[in-house]
């Protein structure tokens, strides 16, 4: 993920995270996110742009993906990752100061917006297998139905689109 090359991550739970994890403890951390920071479902939220702010984003994502739009485990899992991406570009290529994070949904559709104060483009590097940076577009590409970036008067907005299969 963005932001975290070369960083060893832990090998699994231990026994005590395991045995605090409930879907309560779950569902209240949910909502203090929301509330905290804002839902982006319903206004741009603005984030610091630090490294730290994936995490954020990334908890809203998965706030939004699996609670409020009831989607599946694996559309909040991509979702999640690519958000992870989009913000680990903001917070690492433009040098703002904030970020914003918008979602929407429409019938068949989840929509995800990083919009940020530089008009420069992201660009879509050819990815080979021992990179270890460079590959965030390349899973957004991958991953994403439709992607894009839309110019502002200042800045833009880099968002991916995901085809969603209607219950």
């Amino acid at each position: 993920m963005a932001g975290l090359e070369g960083i060893e991550q832990p090998r699994g739970h231990s026994r005590a995270a395991a045995a605090r994890w409930s879907p309560a403890v779950e569902d209240e951390t949910a909502a203090k996110a929301l509330e905290l920071f804002g839902n982006p479902t319903e206004a741009e939220v603005p984030l610091p742009s630090r490294p730290e702010s994936a995490a954020t984003a990334r908890r809203l994502t998965q706030t939004v993906v699996l609670r409020q739009w009831a989607l599946s485990p694996r559309m909040a899992e991509d979702a999640v990752l690519l958000v992870s991406e989009l913000v680990g570009n903001a917070v690492r290529h433009t040098g703002a100061r904030v970020f914003g994070l918008r979602m929407r949904r429409r019938r068949g559709w989840i929509r995800i917006e990083v919009r940020d104060p530089s008009r420069g483009l992201p660009c879509l590097m050819p990815v080979q297998e021992m990179d270890v940076s460079g590959r965030g577009l390349f899973l957004v590409d991958k991953l994403a139905d439709r992607w894009g970036v839309d110019l502002l008067p200042r800045g833009k907005t880099t968002w991916f689109e995901m085809r969603v299969t209607e219950r």
